[in-house]
């Protein structure tokens, strides 16, 4: 299979279903952010994580591979001319949104209690999940304009919204086991 196929040369490019687009629309936008994201969950995983977290940010990344199809699927072409689904993968369901949550869940209650937000970085590891967390919180806001002007599946901005949640836990946790100091942002007075 070759990679290259000359016909986005000209700034077009085909959704699932044959339709072009311009390479700059909404919708390219929104599954190009997620899977920029999911890059950035690709490096996460290199950084030094136990292996239950390993294991979470392996099946965050194949769901999130699932948003991108679902968002670079033309909503006019979703269904095949038999009714069946164009997408014949799993969706994204309130088990992988709950997923997500059981995992902050667990992390919060070795974490002391936040009373402040806190400054990104404190290690190289942390720095990369507030990245990643950023990143998600792009393709949540490009997602949601898409889904504003043709709607898709809920769950899909369920779970970004969920997986930024799970970042900014995930990078708490990280300067915690890695000891690393977490700045709390205190506003100097005027």
């Amino acid at each position: 299979m070759k990679i290259y196929t000359k016909t986005g040369d000209k700034g077009s490019t085909s959704l699932f279903g044959g339709t072009r687009v311009p390479k700059h629309h909404i919708r390219i936008e929104s599954y190009g952010t997620v899977d920029e994201l999911n890059s950035h969950i690709g490096l996460l995983r290199d950084q030094p994580v136990n292996d239950s977290t390993k294991q979470l940010l392996i099946e965050i990344q194949d769901r999130l591979f699932t948003i991108g199809a679902v968002l670079a699927t033309d909503p006019e072409k979703e269904k095949l001319k038999n009714g069946k689904d164009r997408l014949n993968i799993p969706k994204v369901s309130d088990a992988d949104i709950e997923k997500l949550e059981h995992a902050m869940d667990e992390m919060n209650t070795e974490l002391p209690e936040m009373t402040h937000f806190v400054l990104p970085g404190g290690h190289q590891s942390v720095s990369f999940c507030h990245i990643a967390r950023c990143v998600c919180r792009r393709a949540e806001r490009i997602s949601t304009a898409l889904y504003d002007i043709e709607p898709f599946q809920d769950q899909v901005l369920v779970y970004l919204n969920r997986l930024s949640d799970y970042l900014f836990v995930l990078a708490r946790m990280l300067s915690h086991s890695l000891q690393a100091e977490e700045i709390q942002w205190i506003p100097k007075k005027s």
